[in-house]
């Protein structure tokens, strides 16, 4: 009996992590079998295992749920240490964990305070507190 082959993913490692830095949206999964939502790539869901999953668009929104302030950080950051490391609680589901490059010191950002995802050149994902992201104006 030929064995299955893994199923295909829509796109590579390197291409979901890119889009981050070429100003794509956040993007995860979501089970199709039980609704778990996941900023992690990967073929199975880690809840179920279940192997089918659907592309879901995840919140650039969030709430940090915990952090820690890098002052020794990897070759590619040296130069912008120290910073705040944090996992963020998405709006809507799923959690992730990225880099605060404005934030330099452990007091300069809280548990459960909001934060929003900003692209940028640099590699990872970007947060930045919602109150240094400027109101959008609309109407005119």
């Amino acid at each position: 009996m030929p064995s299955e082959s893994p199923p295909a993913a829509s796109h590579t490692i390197s291409e979901w992590v890119k889009s981050y830095e070429d100003g794509g949206p956040l993007r995860g999964f979501r089970c199709p079998h039980c609704g778990f939502i996941t900023a992690t790539w990967g073929l199975a869901c880690p809840r179920c295992g279940t192997v089918a999953r659907d592309e879901h668009a995840l919140s650039a929104n969030g709430t940090v749920v915990a952090f820690t302030l890098l002052t020794v950080p990897g070759d590619e950051f040296l130069n912008d240490a120290p910073y705040v490391y944090a996992v963020v609680e998405l709006e809507g589901g799923g959690r992730i964990t990225g880099w605060m490059p404005t934030v330099r010191t452990a007091d300069g950002v809280a548990i459960g305070e909001r934060v929003r995802f900003r692209p940028s050149y640099k590699p990872g994902v970007q947060f930045v507190r919602e109150s240094e992201v400027a109101p959008t104006v609309s109407g005119a």
